[in-house]
């Protein structure tokens, strides 16, 4: 793993940490958009990008930018997701308030309804002496969904490979 991709991460989970204050509205019309408009990202990643892509094929495809001012590279259309890569390949996207899961699960929906949504959902707590937010891990096979909660509601759903998602938690990384 690059030193990048470890600061980047630890970056991203104090932004989200700190931007945790108040819920964020749920539902159809999150930041005044349509529904139309709010991305859906399952286990496979979003619409044209898939988890195990390299790095050179989302470039050559104009997918993956990296001549934006961003503290790594950024996805065309996504502008609020941030790729995660390992060793040239897509591991891991931290999500944008935007985007939600299949079952309608977004930054600021409640932990209940992500408990009802993904019945075999596992409670992962911060490693102690930490200031991170708690988290729910929803595994099928080798991919999962991270959400990131404050006991009450989502503050950020990362999506990928299962293993990158678990170490992600523990060693509390962000995409910076």
């Amino acid at each position: 793993m690059k030193l990048r991709q470890f600061g980047f991460i630890a970056t991203l989970l104090t932004a989200a940490s700190i931007a945790g204050s108040g819920a964020h509205p749920s539902g159809p019309g999150l930041d005044g958009r349509p529904a139309g408009s709010v991305e859906v990202a399952d286990l496979n990643g979003l619409r044209g990008i898939e988890f195990g892509d390299t790095e050179d094929e989302l470039t050559r495809r104009g997918i993956l930018r990296t001549d934006v001012d961003a503290c790594g590279p950024s996805l065309a259309g996504y502008d609020t997701t941030s790729p995660i890569f390992i060793d040239d390949r897509l591991v891991l996207l931290w999500l944008g308030d935007a985007t939600r899961t299949p079952e309608g699960v977004a930054a600021g929906s409640r932990v209940e309804e992500v408990r009802s949504r993904y019945p075999s959902v596992r409670e992962l707590d911060p490693p102690q002496g930490t200031h991170r937010f708690d988290g729910l891990i929803a595994r099928q096979g080798d991919r999962a969904y991270l959400f990131l909660h404050d006991g009450d509601a989502v503050r950020k759903i990362i999506v990928g490979y299962a293993d990158w998602a678990q170490r992600l938690f523990e060693e509390g990384h962000s995409p910076c």
